[in-house]
C-alpha cells in the first residue's frame, strides 16, 4: 500500500467522512488533516472540531466560505439560468467545485501529499471533486474510499461507526442522505430510492409545506444590477446573507420543494428531493428582469446555451475551459440587467407581478395596443411575405413534383 505523509479529508461530520477518517487512520496509519467548509450547513457543524480530533484528525480546518460560495459561484451560475433538466437549480453541484479548491489550498498549506472525499463510486460528486484537484493540482494523489473499501452499504458503515465509537447522524430507522448549504438541501437514499413513496413531512428543513404556508401572499422586491441580486426590499445585503434572507423568505411561504429522477454523469438514474426557496425566487426574479432588458438575438443565444452550460456544472466542469468561455459570454450578455423585480409569495407560488429598469428595451408606444406614431402596421405586410416566400416556394415546387 502506497505510503502517505498526510492526507487533507473534506469532512462533513456526516456518516460516511466521519467513518473514512478513522478509516484512513487504520489503513495508512498516517496524519489526517480534516477540513470543513462552512457553506451555509446550519446546525450541523456545532462541535465538528471536537469531533474530528476526537476520532484521530490531526489538524482541522472549518472555513467560512459562504459569500464566497454565493458571490462567486451561485451568483455566476443564475446568471446564465442554470437549470439541470428543466427542474434542479444545481444546489449540490455548484459547492464541489469550491470545497475542492479550499482542500486543495489546504493541502499545500500543509504539506499533504493526499487528499481523500467521501464520494461513492455511484454518483455525481467523484467527478466534480476529482475534476477540480486535477484542474488545480495535476500532481496529486486521490483516495476515494468508497471506491477500494468493502464497506459497501449504509447498513455497514453505521456498525463500522458503532465498533469504533464514532458518534454519527444517522440511523438505520432514518438512513436518508443530506446536504445542505445556502442554497439548498438535498435528500437521497433510504425511503427515497422508491421514486413511488411521497417524501415524508418531517424530512423537510428549509421550508414548510404549501398546505401549512400563511393564507395571506407576501410580496418581496428584488433589485439586480449587472445580472447580480444586491439588495431585498431596498435594502442592500452581502451577497450570503442576501440568500439567506430569500430562504427564510421563500421557506416560509412553502417555496422551492423539487421531487425529481435525475440522469447522474455516471449513467444511471437517481431519485433526489430538494429544498431550494431562495434560489427559486432568484430564479423567476431574474428571468424577469431579463425579459425587459436583453436583445432578443442575444437572449435566445444564451438560452439555447443553458443545457450545456447547466450540464457543466452539473458534471463536475466549473474550472474547464469551455465553461470558462461561455461564462465569459453569460456575463456579457448580463451588462444591461439591471432594475427591480417584485414578486408576490404564496402558498408554494412564486409569481412575478411586476418588473422595472433604467435600461428597460420595453416600449410602451411600440407594444400598445391603442393608437399610435411610431409603428406602421403596413410594413408588416412585406415582412411576412419575404419570411413566407421559402414556404411558397416548397408548396409550388413540391407539387408540381408529384407523381400519379
Amino acid at each position: 500500500m502506497t505510503q502517505f505523509k498526510k492526507i487533507v479529508l473534506a469532512y462533513s461530520g456526516g456518516l460516511d467522512t466521519s467513518v473514512i477518517l478513522k478509516w484512513l487512520k487504520n489503513e495508512y496509519h498516517c496524519e489526517v488533516v480534516a477540513y470543513a467548509a462552512e457553506l451555509g450547513q446550519g446546525k450541523e457543524l456545532a462541535g465538528i472540531e471536537a469531533k474530528a480530533m476526537a476520532t484521530g484528525a490531526s489538524q482541522v480546518f472549518v472555513d467560512d466560505l459562504r459569500d464566497e460560495f454565493v458571490s462567486d459561484y451561485v451568483f455566476p451560475m443564475f446568471r446564465g439560468n442554470a437549470i439541470y433538466e428543466g427542474t434542479y437549480l444545481l444546489g449540490t453541484s455548484i459547492a464541489r467545485p469550491l470545497i475542492a479548491k479550499r482542500q486543495i489550498e489546504i493541502a499545500r498549506q500543509v504539506g499533504a501529499d493526499a487528499v481523500a472525499h467521501g464520494s461513492t463510486g455511484k454518483g455525481n460528486d467523484q467527478v466534480r471533486f476529482e475534476l477540480t484537484y486535477h484542474a488545480m493540482e495535476p500532481g496529486i494523489t486521490v483516495i476515494a474510499p468508497w471506491r477500494t473499501w468493502d464497506l459497501n452499504s449504509r447498513e455497514k458503515l453505521i456498525n463500522y461507526a458503532r465498533e469504533n465509537d464514532i458518534p454519527i447522524p444517522v440511523t438505520k430507522e432514518k438512513p436518508y442522505s443530506s446536504d445542505r448549504n445556502l442554497l439548498h438541501i438535498s435528500f437521497e437514499g433510504g425511503v427515497l430510492e422508491d421514486p413511488w413513496n411521497e417524501p415524508p413531512e418531517d424530512m423537510f428543513v428549509m421550508s414548510v409545506s404549501p398546505e401549512q404556508a400563511p393564507d395571506q401572499p407576501l410580496y418581496v422586491e428584488i433589485d439586480f444590477r449587472a445580472g447580480d441580486p444586491v439588495a431585498i426590499d431596498g435594502k442592500f445585503l452581502a451577497p450570503g446573507a442576501l440568500l439567506q434572507k430569500l430562504n427564510d423568505l421563500g421557506g416560509s411561504n412553502g417555496i422551492g420543494r423539487v421531487d425529481l429522477v435525475e440522469n447522474r454523469f455516471v449513467g444511471m438514474k437517481s431519485r433526489g428531493v430538494y429544498e431550494t426557496p431562495g434560489g427559486t425566487i432568484l430564479y423567476h426574479a431574474h428571468r424577469a428582469l431579463e425579459s425587459i432588458t436583453m436583445d432578443r438575438e442575444v437572449m435566445f443565444l444564451r438560452d439555447s446555451l443553458v443545457p450545456e452550460y447547466a450540464r457543466m456544472i452539473y458534471n463536475g466542469f466549473w474550472f474547464a475551459p469551455e465553461r470558462l468561455a461561455m461564462q465569459a459570454f453569460i456575463d456579457h450578455s448580463q451588462q444591461n440587467v439591471t432594475g427591480t423585480v417584485r414578486l408576490k409569495l404564496y402558498k408554494g407560488n412564486c409569481i412575478v407581478v411586476g418588473r422595472k429598469s433604467p435600461q428597460t428595451l420595453y416600449y410602451p408606444e411600440l407594444a400598445t395596443f391603442e393608437e399610435d406614431t411610431v409603428y406602421n402596421q403596413q410594413d408588416a405586410e412585406g415582412f411576412i411575405k419575404l419570411n413566407a416566400l421559402r414556404l411558397k416556394a416548397q408548396s409550388i415546387l413540391g407539387s408540381s413534383r408529384k407523381v400519379d
